[in-house]
């Protein structure tokens, strides 16, 4: 069964750097970080201590308020730092590596039903793959949810191209699917890009409903994919899981192995000859690029993306690293300049709309700050969904949860909104503003 999907509105970023699709080297782990930080509602407890070891699999942490919520090394090694912060918050447990991998044995046997299902997840520590809608939480395992959404097709700035780093894991992503199938009445939506539908493998997925999906960006974002499939309503859940976790999910259950190795996308304009990677995660930056001192690294896409730097980690859920130059120098006349061959506008006002195919050498400026809010409709031009987005930043801004209800906070997560940072002109902070309606309505509505 496929459905067609297509989006009109959004914006393509066109940034320089993307990866070759071509492997540049394999990093054999070293110093691994297992960040509780990369779970959004997971409230961590250790389960080891410094000089204790572990095995590929083998529980770190667990959830103070659910003890079968489980978060599992991805090495075999010894336990070498617990990394605290300000008031002791647990920051990461930094694991060293073992030259030769062992692996905790779970068993390649094929989940029944759903409580096997939980059970598996639970055990490896790849619940935590599972993403809640609303509030994109870790997933509720007493809950059954409405649906499961998988999009394979990425429109974010140079993200990894998920047919060259998951084509050749067919037998992976179809356990995966049979086995989140097991979880939901409404069964798993795999959305695949309508431009390479004939040639891509994961047309041929049994047991899930295929939908073709074109677009600019956010086109590829599994919250624009859900709002015109199956809105989400008060009441209601939906899980998520990226299509590389996804792959983690079903190798375990062909193996029975936690196996967490990725192809990660090293992109950007800074990077000297952008490819992939063969890492773990919580591998060292430093292991997968060579950092200049005026770089911005950041973990993911650069609208999305988490800054990492030069000392930081690749996060669970990450399969790309862009690195942009720090924007710290001023420009002459600045905006007033009448022609900027070298910078990209979203609108008409400089000459970027005459050639569509340029990719620009972008910093980090943000060529201005934060100014009175404008009320204009270039948020509604980036947004695919059926919501009003101005109404629901002001609703948020105010704290009204009544009106952050109306105006769609169920529907939405900031990465949905990504591109309204990008395109505003009074340069707010977009998505600090809907987190902050979310964090709300997590607290209020509890």
């Amino acid at each position: 069964m496929s459905n067609h999907l297509d989006l009109k509105k959004g914006l393509d970023i066109p940034l320089k750097g993307a990866a070759a699709p071509t492997v540049a080297k394999t990093v054999k782990p070293g110093l691994v970080a297992v960040k509780p930080t990369d779970f959004k509602g997971f409230l961590p407890r250790l389960l080891v201590k410094e000089g204790d070891r572990v095995l590929a699999g083998s529980p770190v942490l667990v959830d103070k308020q659910n003890p079968a919520i489980l978060v599992t090394s991805p090495v075999s090694g010894t336990v070498a730092q617990i990394v605290r912060g300000e008031k002791r918050k647990l920051l990461a447990v930094l694991v060293q590596a073992d030259d030769s991998q062992e692996y905790v044995d779970f068993g390649s046997k094929v989940p029944a039903d759903a409580e096997q299902v939980k059970e598996l997840l639970l055990k490896t520590g790849l619940w935590m793959s599972l993403v809640q809608r609303p509030y994109g939480v870790m997933a509720d395992p007493a809950l059954r949810p409405k649906a499961v959404f998988v999009s394979t097709y990425s429109t974010a700035p140079l993200a990894a191209d998920t047919e060259f780093t998951l084509g050749d894991r067919f037998a992976d992503i179809q356990a995966g699917v049979n086995a989140l199938g097991l979880l939901t009445d409404g069964g798993v939506h795999l959305a695949v890009n309508k431009a390479v539908w004939s040639s891509t493998p994961f047309h041929k997925v049994e047991h899930a409903i295929t939908h073709e999906v074109s677009g600019k960006h956010p086109a590829g974002n599994v919250g624009v994919q859900i709002s015109h499939i199956a809105p989400i309503q008060k009441g209601e859940t939906v899980w998520t899981v990226s299509p590389l976790l996804l792959a983690a999910i079903g190798r375990v259950i062909n193996t029975g192995k936690l196996d967490l190795t990725r192809k990660v996308a090293v992109t950007g304009p800074v990077v000297k000859n952008p490819a992939y990677v063969v890492a773990l995660p919580g591998t060292p930056v430093k292991e997968l690029v060579d950092v200049p001192a005026d770089a911005r690294v950041i973990g993911g896409d650069v609208l999305t993306g988490e800054t990492l730097g030069a000392d930081g980690c690749l996060g669970f859920f990450q399969d790309q690293l862009t690195l942009l130059h720090e924007g710290t120098e001023r420009e002459w006349f600045g905006w007033a300049k009448p022609f900027r061959p070298k910078v990209h506008s979203s609108s008409w006002c400089y000459f970027s709309w005459l050639t569509p195919k340029k990719k620009y050498d972008m910093d980090t400026n943000l060529h201005g700050g934060p100014r009175a809010f404008v009320e204009t409709k270039c948020f509604e031009d980036v947004t695919p969904m059926d919501i009003f987005p101005i109404y629901l930043i002001k609703a948020c801004l105010a704290g009204d949860i009544e009106k952050m209800e109306k105006f769609g906070i169920y529907e939405v997560l900031p990465e949905d909104l990504a591109l309204c940072d990008y395109v505003d002109p009074s340069k707010n902070d977009i998505q600090a503003i809907i987190q902050q309606g979310i964090d709300l309505m997590i607290k209020e509505m509890a």
